[in-house]
């Protein structure tokens, strides 16, 4: 007996099935006019529906994370290239194999270094304890670029407490898939790094920015520009290893020569603490 129809019930032909069945039998796809619209590549990859594609970027990670109940997420930037520690020591011990001397130099920036990770890690931990002791609706994810060094290191804090972690990863010519810690359905892939910085901020109640480079920097100054013109909500601002940010930015010289205001100031702050950098955030949401 079949089963009834519901008045909602849509039907569709299968065209991505179609399609792959001419490629799995090796089979030549018919003339380009007469494919589907939705199902057709190369038309999609035109250069006349950019738009078209802006909008599925858009679209799908927000109907994904909808379904997945994510409405808040606590975003994490750092850079790619930090090690973990049982990471950087084994890079030292190669390059002491190796007694070449540019390894062990970079051996040592590995080392050096290799404490954001584990404070990335930390954070992480901290964010998903707390999550998990709130409604279902109330819960803070961790969200990060997806890639490799502070990234993974959040996103691996958050897993290691049973928490969902998310990944919005790019495109690159330097292929960067995601790291093992963001849960599956919530490893997204953008070609856009405009759509990709959108969604970062769709869903945040704070930024935590890790030493990192251009990458970071970019996302940093595109967060505090949006609070700073009111184009986004106010949201804790925290720049973590205080070191790292003063020696590479001198954000009072805008003061000095008037290019921002004093006020401007008080959208971030610095920290050296994981617990300091999530107490801060508790503070601004009174949790």
């Amino acid at each position: 007996m079949e089963s009834p129809h519901t008045l909602t019930e849509r039907t569709l032909a299968d065209a991505w099935a179609d399609l792959k069945a001419h490629a799995d039998a090796g089979l030549p796809l018919q003339p380009d006019a007469y494919r589907l619209a939705f199902a057709d590549p190369e038309f999609l990859l035109r250069r006349e529906t950019r738009g078209i594609r802006f909008q599925l970027e858009m679209l799908k990670p927000d109907l994904d994370q909808a379904e997945m109940g994510i409405d808040s997420t606590i975003v994490v930037f750092g850079s790619a290239r930090f090690s973990a520690p049982e990471d950087a020591l084994r890079y030292l011990e190669e390059a002491r194999k190796s007694g070449d001397a540019q390894a062990m130099t970079d051996a040592k920036r590995h080392m050096r270094n290799a404490h954001f990770y584990d404070q990335a890690r930390l954070f992480g931990r901290i964010v998903a304890t707390h999550s998990a002791t709130l409604p279902e609706k109330e819960r803070l994810y961790i969200c990060t670029g997806g890639g490799p060094g502070i990234m993974e290191a959040a996103n691996r804090g958050a897993f290691e407490m049973g928490a969902p972690t998310l990944g919005l990863n790019i495109a690159l010519p330097h292929e960067q898939g995601a790291n093992p810690y963001v849960t599956p359905a919530l490893s997204f892939k953008f070609h856009y790094f405009a759509l990709r910085k959108m969604h970062f901020m769709m869903r945040a109640k704070a930024l935590v920015a890790f030493p990192g480079g251009f990458g970071t920097l970019d996302e940093l100054f595109e967060v505090i520009t949006l609070v700073q013109t009111k184009k986004a909500s106010p949201v804790p601002i925290i720049l973590f290893g205080s070191d790292y940010w003063k020696r590479l930015i001198n954000l009072d010289v805008l003061v000095e020569e008037g290019a921002i205001s004093t006020e401007d100031l008080k959208l971030f702050q610095y920290t050296d603490d994981p617990q300091q950098a999530w107490d801060a955030i508790r503070a601004f949401y009174e949790l």
